[in-house]
């Protein structure tokens, strides 16, 4: 099958090619053959109703000094390509949002979306894990600092953080009597205007905070853990944690089974659960990490497993 497929990314000149997820991707897809097409948030345009891009040839490389070429521009419909794969890391801003519209209409008009623009939109990386509860710890999603104080009050132990941020970025923990207590809400709420989320703390964050990559509703048989550095509350390899990878326990396994049916309802392909211990803390929906790290420990091969999956979605 020859198959075309469109990437949408962050500045690939600027990635970390040794540890990016996104380039194991496309390497994965070029293994197959398949034809790259690279593009930019920018690049991407509404014409009347048809889903415009405007992008290059893309080759990449496995090569830390050199891991990609652009060659020619090509304007052309986006339903046009077989696939697109959107890996544009948050924030969820207005843009992103924007963005999920034309590649909706892109999806209307005979292409693939990896994954679905719809459920990008439905599913925030946060509040999506609220939906399986069974799953998670004591949490509150509110914009009210009563309600905030008050559960910080039962649990005193408490993980504060933005809806909309990555890679550890605006979360704060607050221990018993912190006197940053207030500070932080106000701050994180921008004085009540901003929804957030606060957990009770998971003492099991030492052991790291667990990334499962999940395919197509199967889950990696190993994950890895992202080990706080000396005097940290974050795992994010992006806050200076550590990765570990290691087998999936049975509780992981359990978590994957209850969030797992709903992936495939809302054709999620490519997804990575962060699991605390014995607690499902997110899901993450837009551009998940941590591929190749497990790559490299276990020789898993996700990027092919994923291109199986398009490949199979593409067949029926």
């Amino acid at each position: 099958m020859s198959i075309t497929l469109g990437v949408i990314m962050d500045p690939i000149e600027q990635i970390k090619a040794y540890k990016d997820t996104t380039l194991a991707l496309l390497l994965a897809a070029a293994d197959k053959g398949w034809e790259l097409r690279y593009l930019e948030l920018e690049n991407l345009y509404l014409q009347q109703n048809i889903a415009m891009g405007r992008m290059r040839t893309l080759n990449v490389f496995d090569d830390e000094q050199q891991w990609f070429s652009l060659g020619e521009e090509i304007e052309q419909p986006l339903g046009d390509l077989d696939v697109i794969l959107m890996r544009k890391d948050p924030p969820f801003d207005a843009t992103f949002l924007h963005s999920t519209y034309i590649l909706e209409a892109a999806a209307q008009q005979g292409c693939l979306v990896v994954n679905d623009p719809q459920s990008l939109r439905d599913c925030n990386e946060k509040l999506f894990a609220t939906q399986f509860p069974q799953c998670c710890p004591p949490l509150i999603v509110s914009n009210n600092s009563i309600y905030l104080r008050e559960f910080y009050q039962e649990h005193q132990d408490v993980i504060f953080k933005p809806l909309d941020g990555m890679g550890g970025t605006g979360i704060f923990r607050c221990k018993p009597n912190d006197t940053n207590l207030g500070t932080i809400i106000e701050m994180l709420t921008e004085y009540g205007n901003s929804y957030i989320m606060a957990q009770k703390f998971i003492p099991d964050i030492s052991a790291g905070d667990k990334r499962i990559l999940v395919v197509n509703g199967e889950a990696i048989p190993y994950a890895l853990a992202r080990v706080p550095a000396q005097g940290e509350t974050r795992g994010n390899l992006a806050a200076g944690g550590t990765g570990r990878a290691q087998p999936l326990s049975e509780r992981d396994r359990w978590i994957v089974s209850q969030v797992a049916p709903t992936l495939v309802k809302k054709n999620l392909l490519f997804v990575g659960l962060d699991v605390i211990g014995d607690y499902l803390t997110e899901i993450n929906v837009t551009s998940p990490t941590c591929a190749r790290e497990i790559d490299a420990a276990y020789d898993t091969a996700i990027g092919a497993k994923l291109m199986a999956a398009i490949e199979q979605k593409l067949g029926s």
